[in-house]
């Protein structure tokens, strides 16, 4: 099979069967996404929704998260993954929105990566969920299904497997795309045991059909 047909059975299997596929991260506004997607590094979903709330309730804007301070933030966050490192990032990406971006999230890759604890894979995030952007944020999960369904095949690193994606899946697809992905590997195909037994895409599977 070549690869653009895999990408072809795999894209409709989502379309048909994942029709509804975003994030699972609470959030109202782009300000508390983003907030939610720092503290989502190398942490769940889960964890993140526990702790923003009392956060967003006590610092309902980047003006207000701006006049706080690293160790007032840590007490909100001190029971995610590196609570220390991502106050820090939390009031200084919002004292940097106020300062030169009017408050307001930036809706482009570029401008969301200058500020501070937002890499590429969260300006993709962002650029995508809220502004509907044809980014491609590239996770552990997303870099695993994609490899192993035989998407990626020969991507080393997350900006490979990025720029394969996004110039294989249409355009109008990838936000969702991103999604599909993502909540693949979380329930079905995880990293030690994937659920083969429960997968609807092991025709097209490049992993399941070399075991077999």
């Amino acid at each position: 099979m070549v690869t653009e047909e895999r990408y072809q059975h795999i894209i409709e299997w989502f379309k048909q069967n994942r029709p509804i596929a975003e994030t699972e991260l609470h959030y109202t506004s782009p300000y508390q996404l983003l907030v939610a997607v720092i503290l989502s590094a190398q942490c769940t979903d889960v964890r993140v929704n526990l702790v923003t709330p009392p956060l967003f309730r006590d610092f309902p804007s980047a003006e207000a998260l701006a006049a706080s301070s690293p160790d007032v933030v840590y007490e909100y966050i001190k029971s995610v993954s590196y609570p220390n490192n991502k106050a820090k990032h939390l009031t200084g990406m919002a004292q940097m929105l106020q300062e030169k971006f009017g408050g307001k999230v930036p809706d482009n890759v570029s401008d969301l990566e200058k500020l501070p604890g937002v890499g590429r894979k969260t300006a993709n995030v962002i650029a995508s969920v809220v502004y509907n952007k044809p980014t491609m944020a590239v996770d552990t999960h997303v870099f695993r299904v994609s490899n192993r369904l035989g998407l990626t095949v020969d991507s080393r690193n997350p900006l490979q497997t990025e720029r394969t994606l996004t110039a294989n899946i249409p355009e109008e697809l990838i936000p969702k795309a991103h999604h599909w992905l993502i909540l693949h590997g979380r329930y079905v195909c995880q990293a030690r045991k994937p659920k083969c037994e429960e997968c609807g895409l092991t025709k097209w599977c490049m992993y399941f059909n070399k075991k077999k």
